[in-house]
């Protein structure tokens, strides 16, 4: 029979997943002296992706120690130019958002995955209170006091808190019975890195098209990544393409903007699906990131949620722990799970409805989506309170996300 682990062995804290948003909670915690473990393979990302950091985000990176190591590799979104390509009745002109009308140099910062893991992964490995278990973790069970993580190496590791940011099949989600519920849509999207003849100025092009959304977003230098979104059968024929084909597919999908275009990363193709949660939290668990909603690579919505999710619980546990609270006992949660079903929900019917709007060809919805975006368009109030809800929402932003002041 195992021994109980001693007190001084029991973590307040640890985060299973070495992903963006495992590292991003695991750093928050223990850079405020929370005892934390972070447990998983540093398993390389190269699927062609990028993220578009939003303004919150860059915020909870600087406060992280990790943005200085992003930012050379980051490129502004100044500006954000919806496009109508889909033959609707009721096309508008091009509509453009603009930072400065809310203050801001840019919207965010468009940076390839890898750079934003690799520099989360070199900052936890220099991070006081942070122990780094560079093993998969094969279950968890929930103890009266405490939790245990088996890992795939034979050590357990015990916390009062297990935070599950094991990814969108989450085993940890499974275990603690959290409800779910997911869908798909018929389609994929194509995403890669592209260099191409003309400066994009840093703007970020979203063409609406029937087949989803057609993104180009800046990055340093004449490249953007792309993120078409495309009916299934389409999505699989582009990704057959070799890359002077798709280079090809592209320049003639983005009108010649950017002049020609040439594949200059490695590739993917990404299911197009959606995943809920009937709450982030169960008995000494939280759920962030992809372990709590999966999100179409729409709108720069998932990863930047996830990132709020991680700040959110590090507000959550470090309160408890000032107060001589149990940072993974219900009543240190119930605030963080409220929070986050709220945050989740907006962003999720929002991403949702866009996307089914183009997929519906009906002369009605068009007309509502044309309506919508010329309102946005043309009133001042609504458009700047739109653009400042997209960057970070005004209810409940976590501490290291808003803005000093």
């Amino acid at each position: 029979m195992s021994q109980p682990p001693r007190q001084d062995r029991i973590f307040a804290a640890a985060v299973v997943g070495a992903g963006a948003a495992g590292l991003a909670a695991a750093l928050a915690l223990a850079r405020d002296g929370i005892p934390t473990a972070l447990i998983g393979r540093h398993a390389p990302v190269a699927d062609g992706r990028t993220v578009a950091l939003l303004d919150g985000s860059v915020r909870f990176l600087e406060a992280l120690g990790a943005w200085d190591a992003i930012a050379p590799h980051a490129g502004p979104l100044a500006t954000l130019q919806i496009i109508d390509d889909t033959g609707s009745l009721f096309r508008l002109p091009p509509v453009r958002f603009h930072a400065g009308e809310i203050g801001l140099a840019a919207f965010g910062w468009n940076v390839e995955s890898r750079r934003l893991t690799e520099a989360l992964r070199a900052q936890a490995r220099v991070t006081d209170n942070l122990t780094l278990f560079e093993s998969d973790a094969l279950e968890a069970s929930a103890g009266e006091a405490f939790s245990e993580v088996r890992l795939a190496d034979g050590a357990t590791v015990a916390a009062r808190l297990v935070i599950g940011a094991d990814g969108a099949r989450s085993p940890l989600r499974q275990a603690g019975g959290i409800r779910v519920r997911d869908w798909s849509y018929p389609q994929g999207a194509i995403t890669t890195i592209l260099a191409h003849g003309r400066p994009h100025g840093d703007v970020s092009t979203e063409f609406h098209t029937r087949g989803g959304p057609f993104t180009l977003v800046p990055l340093p230098g004449d490249r953007s990544s792309l993120v078409w979104v495309a009916g299934e059968g389409t999505a699989r024929r582009l990704a057959g393409l070799d890359d002077a084909g798709l280079a090809e597919a592209v320049t003639r999908q983005a009108q010649g903007m950017l002049g020609p275009m040439r594949v200059d990363g490695p590739r993917g193709l990404v299911p197009m699906r959606g995943l809920s949660v009937a709450s982030a939290t169960a008995h000494r668990l939280a759920l962030i990131g992809e372990a709590a909603h999966v999100f179409p690579p729409i709108g720069a919505q998932g990863l930047n949620l996830g990132l709020r999710d991680a700040a959110a619980l590090r507000d959550a546990v470090l309160a408890a722990t000032r107060e001589g609270r149990d940072p993974g006992s219900r009543a240190a949660l119930d605030g963080f799970a409220r929070g986050r079903r709220r945050d989740a929900a907006l962003r999720s019917t929002a991403v949702d409805a866009l996307n089914r709007s183009l997929l519906a060809d009906l002369a009605p919805v068009d007309a509502l989506r044309g309506f919508g975006l010329l309102a946005m368009s043309a009133i001042g109030p609504l458009r700047r309170a739109v653009m400042r809800e997209g960057v970070l929402p005004r209810l409940g932003a976590p501490e290291q996300m808003r803005a000093a002041g």
